[in-house]
């Protein structure tokens, strides 16, 4: 008779538009006990899947649900991705980073229903919040962000190095007002998470510097190749829940200028810029949000992938033109 299959535990990373959720994801999948597989579902707002190159960096079997919330459409597409990821890896631990701009109430609908009760174990929510954005009235008032708030078991202020004592007390003083009462909430920066906290345990992990950048090998990737068929450079966009995308997918051959990515990236308008892309000095890892720019250095990728993510409605055909530019192509090319 064969040993009945163990549910997967199971744990969702919330947090707001560059709240550092996919930094946080690295730094566990860091922390991952040696032997063990562990798959991660990933779900953007745009359409190019940056974040789920980043995390097959460090050996995780991803699924990538672009193009949104993935809770919608009933929730389908996430059911389609979530039973091929577990299928495909059979981990022993699942993570799940939806979309900042998304509601996680008809997600975690979705994980406690008759279906996965004997598939899924889940354990606490872990809810990222920027002490920072505190400050800001639309923030405090968006609908995904209470959501956020609400559906989390363990609240996180990360990003404390970035703020002032007043900002941290702040972050304190409206955590204790939240209910439930008792609710552990910590501090942190650079994404560093306790890996106890999937199972409900262990305290406050040391907050330590930035990792090193390591290189990984041995990864599987849950993310088909690009056909032949495929444009050598892509563009897509998408638009909802009061933001607007515009995506690249572009062929490793084309590389482009760096300092000329940081350019567009600097743009005030935008929110969050992305980008996982092989430039004439290597390929790099490029991060900007709030005007904070990260750069590392990347593994060779099948594709190039830049995203953008705004608030107002940008000029797709003008940011194509500037990226276009850093390629060293002209608009007949």
């Amino acid at each position: 008779m064969s040993d009945p299959v163990r549910p997967v535990p199971t744990n969702l990373i919330l947090g707001f538009l560059g709240v550092g959720k996919t930094t946080a994801i690295l730094d566990l999948l860091r922390q991952k006990p040696e032997g063990e597989v562990w798959a991660v579902l990933v779900n953007e707002f745009g359409e190019v899947g940056i974040d789920g190159a980043i995390l097959e960096t460090e050996g995780a079997v991803v699924r990538e649900i672009p193009g949104g919330c993935m809770c919608c459409v009933a929730g389908l597409p996430m059911q389609i991705g979530l039973n091929q990821l577990i299928a495909r890896a059979k981990p022993d631990r699942l993570l799940i980073e939806p979309t900042g701009l998304g509601h996680p109430s008809q997600i975690l609908d979705t994980l406690t229903g008759e279906y996965y009760q004997d598939v899924l174990k889940l354990g606490p929510v872990i809810t990222l919040v920027d002490p920072r954005k505190l400050e800001d009235p639309r923030v405090l008032d968006n609908v995904q962000f209470g959501d956020q708030v609400a559906a989390a078991d363990i609240l996180v202020a990360n990003k404390t190095d970035l703020c002032t004592n007043n900002q941290v007390h702040a972050f304190d003083q409206w955590a204790a007002r939240l209910a439930p009462e008792g609710r552990p909430v910590y501090h942190t920066n650079h994404g560093h998470l306790s890996v106890g906290w999937l199972d409900g345990t262990a305290a406050l992990p040391e907050v330590s510097e930035p990792h090193a950048h390591h290189h990984h090998h041995g990864k599987i990737v849950d993310t088909p190749p690009p056909s032949v068929d495929e444009s050598p450079w892509q563009l897509v966009t998408n638009r909802g829940q009061g933001h607007n995308s515009i995506g690249w997918r572009i062929h490793p051959e084309l590389m482009l200028e760096e300092n000329a990515i940081l350019a567009m990236a600097m743009d005030d308008r935008l929110l969050r810029f992305k980008a996982v892309v092989h430039t004439r000095d290597g390929w790099r890892v490029v991060n900007v949000v709030d005007g904070a720019v990260t750069i590392l250095p990347g593994e060779p990728r099948e594709l190039s992938r830049v995203e953008l993510i705004s608030a107002e409605a940008l000029d797709a055909s003008e940011m194509d033109q500037l990226l276009r530019a850093a390629a060293g192509l002209t608009d007949r090319d």
